[in-house]
């Protein structure tokens, strides 16, 4: 957030997102300052979730994010969107609303074709076949 050494702001949610992630004063601090942290920093900060060593071709973080992408995409694809709604609608409120938002969530993923093939699959030891629906 190197905006304010511009003499500008943050945009595109930068002021309303980075408090979210790292409290209220972290984030002033590195927006009124505009410093840049380098990646241990940011994990210190919970900024990011982890830092990787650099390889030859310089696309160490890359190859890690595919590796985390390919993960999530074994997963029930509508778990996913559920799981992504609930916490990004839920964190927007208080606790209460919070829930309400993941039980809503969650009673889409129970009636799912999804859940019943996840189930199948555990209880037949073999890898499930999800289709978002």
């Amino acid at each position: 957030m190197t905006e304010t050494k511009l003499g500008i702001i943050p945009g595109a949610g930068g002021t309303q997102r980075l408090p979210r992630l790292i409290g209220i004063s972290k984030a002033k601090e590195l927006i009124y300052t505009g410093r840049i942290l380098d990646g241990q920093q940011a994990h210190e900060i919970r900024l990011v979730n982890e830092v990787v060593k650099q390889n030859e071709t310089t696309d160490a973080a890359y190859k890690r994010s595919l590796e985390i992408a390919r993960e999530i995409a074994q997963q029930g694809p509508l778990a996913v969107r559920m799981a992504k709604q609930a916490i990004n609608k839920g964190i927007e409120v208080d606790l209460q609303t919070g829930l309400d938002v993941e039980e809503g969530c969650y009673d889409t993923v129970l009636t799912s074709e999804d859940r019943i093939e996840g189930l199948k699959a555990f209880q037949e030891k073999r890898k499930p076949v999800y289709k978002g629906v």
